[in-house]
């Protein structure tokens, strides 16, 4: 890739972060592994994504709260119950709005709504911003790690494993085999005719 290429995918990663949500980390993790990326501009990128996204809903919650709670009647007693919960634990409220799974479009809508210091919502939605896609973005990074890893621990058993799978296919078999052939047999044996000796005086003889 070259320099406009990754720029245009990092811009990407970052506007599909707050959509995608934790599948975005993931595959800029991954795709740091592979090379085709750096992990610290992507973990900037979710970063600075998720954060402009936030601080839109922000807004719209501070500015337009009664038109959003008309026009989207669902989100409305999320968003109340939200703004209660703002009132009451506004740092971890905004420290949350990344990790809050269900209210993560409700809870910066919420903080907007409740007054929330301009201030203090910056700050504490970008710290949560930071530390959510770097922990994704890293197991993501990792996870190919391990997964690469283990491809090449399997590869080297490829020969005693195939053979073991051979060996277990020709047991099966003979087992079947044995199993028809034990069965045919007492099918064939319930189908004879049962001989009993004569009564009277052509009875067995001591």
């Amino acid at each position: 890739m070259n320099f406009l290429e990754r720029l245009w995918a990092y811009i990407t990663l970052g506007a599909m972060g707050f959509v995608v949500e934790e599948a975005a980390p993931l595959f800029g993790g991954v795709q740091a592994w592979d090379r085709h990326l750096h992990i610290v501009p992507v973990i900037a990128a979710l970063s600075l994504g998720t954060w402009v996204t936030g601080l839109a809903l922000y807004g719209l919650g501070r500015a337009q709260s009664r038109s959003v709670r008309k026009r989207f009647p669902k989100l409305r007693p999320l968003v109340l119950q939200a703004a209660a919960i703002v009132r009451r634990h506004p740092w971890r409220a905004a420290l949350g709005v990344r990790f809050a799974f269900g209210l993560r479009i409700p809870l910066p809508i919420a903080c907007g709504v409740a007054r929330m210091p301009i201030w203090l919502f910056f700050t504490a939605s970008a710290i949560s911003c930071f530390v959510w896609s770097a922990i994704f973005s890293l197991t993501g990074f990792y996870l190919a790690q391990f997964a690469e890893g283990m491809v090449g621990q399997v590869t080297k058993y490829v020969p005693m494993i195939g053979t073991i799978l051979v060996a277990l296919m020709f047991a099966g078999a003979w087992w079947m085999r044995r199993r028809h052939v034990a069965e045919k047999t007492k099918r064939v044996l319930d189908k004879l005719p049962l001989k009993t000796p004569p009564l009277g005086q052509d009875a067995i003889k001591p």
